[in-house]
């Protein structure tokens, strides 16, 4: 079976542009006749197929960079949006957004219909079906077209591309270290399921938090949401899960949420129980989005500084853009924002 060849490995081969390649493929009359055949039998004895993304070529530059984002309404997406907007404009570049509702398809059908001469560039952060099907051709066969994506947040180490990261494991850590320090002895996690980096980071720094203070993490105090549920929608279903959570463990008297919509249900349900929000348990969320602010009692919770994540992805992407991005010479990083611990009336 013959390797899979790209543009950029038959230019290379023949030693003539990206661009060559991709007019030679498409019978241009700006190729010599003899280029075009040269280019079109090395790519039909390498059973070149090319895709629908990225075909958009580097000459044609837009000045504008596409976000694909997983959902729109979350605080902290929008947060970042403004960040990569703000420095997208100080820089001479529109944004273009796209919704992947995580979805695998959608996402796909974003990168493609973006990247065929729309965009420069992609910042995005994954769909939960793309890191369940773990299935990252898109990211990598648009990077191979020359164009550069920086990924945020939801992160896989599979894909080579710079990245922008909130330090989810300490910032876990340092929430669950604070209940502890407000002496609750018996503190529940609420979070995802493994797939998601950014749930599996925060899990990990809530076990090392009580495994340094000498507390062994118990099974039946950690409960996995199924989050492909939309519980924003299926409300019932989320606090009917905690309900049964402080039911069966009735000495639960410190609760850390992984995102927002978890914690405020954690003090919603405690209310109806009659247990008082923080004398008898105390609340630490994950994102300091606005109903944190604004809640009854407001909710002591981890801040990801969304806003700076947005500006260092943009300012990452730019710079590959500007400095004529390739794949096979790019030496990529991972930028890691420190979180912050907002302290409000959940916790004493």
């Amino acid at each position: 079976m013959k390797r899979k060849i790209t543009l950029k490995q038959i230019a290379k081969e023949l030693d003539v542009s990206i661009s060559t390649v991709s007019k030679a493929l498409r019978n241009s009359e700006e190729i010599s006749l003899d280029t075009k055949q040269k280019v079109q039998a090395f790519a039909k004895l390498y059973n070149y197929r090319p895709n629908n993304i990225a075909l958009s070529l580097k000459n044609r530059k837009t000045n504008t960079i596409g976000i694909i984002i997983p959902e729109i309404v979350h605080h902290f997406f929008s947060k970042v949006i403004r960040g990569v907007e703000l420095v997208a404009n100080s820089r001479g570049y529109n944004v273009i957004i796209g919704l992947s509702n995580e979805s695998f398809s959608k996402e796909v059908i974003n990168m493609e219909m973006l990247a065929n001469g729309s965009i420069d560039g992609f910042i995005l952060s994954m769909s939960k079906e793309t890191l369940q099907q773990q299935d990252y051709h898109h990211f990598n066969e648009t990077m191979s077209q020359g164009m550069p994506i920086v990924m945020f947040d939801r992160v896989v180490s599979d894909i080579k591309c710079d990245k922008v990261i909130v330090d989810d494991f300490n910032g876990a850590k340092n929430a669950v270290e604070k209940l502890i320090e407000n002496n609750c002895k018996s503190i529940a996690l609420i979070t995802t399921r493994d797939y998601v980096s950014v749930g599996k980071l925060r899990t990990q720094g809530y076990l090392e938090a009580l495994q340094e203070h000498k507390i062994t993490p118990e099974a039946e105090l950690i409960l996995k949401m199924d989050d492909t549920m939309d519980y924003e929608v299926h409300l019932e279903k989320l606090e009917s899960e905690i309900e049964q959570l402080f039911k069966s463990n009735e000495k639960i008297d410190g609760v850390f949420a992984v995102n927002e919509l978890y914690a405020l249900s954690a003090m919603k349900v405690a209310r109806k129980m009659g247990l008082n929000v923080p004398d008898d348990v105390q609340v630490i969320g994950f994102t300091d989005g606005v109903l944190s602010k604004h809640s009854t009692p407001s909710l002591t919770t981890v801040s990801q500084h969304a806003q700076q994540m947005g500006e260092k992805a943009a300012h990452l992407l730019i710079d590959k853009i500007e400095n004529d991005f390739n794949e096979e010479e790019e030496q990529f990083q991972t930028v890691v924002i420190a979180t912050d611990l907002i302290e409000r009336e959940s916790t004493k």
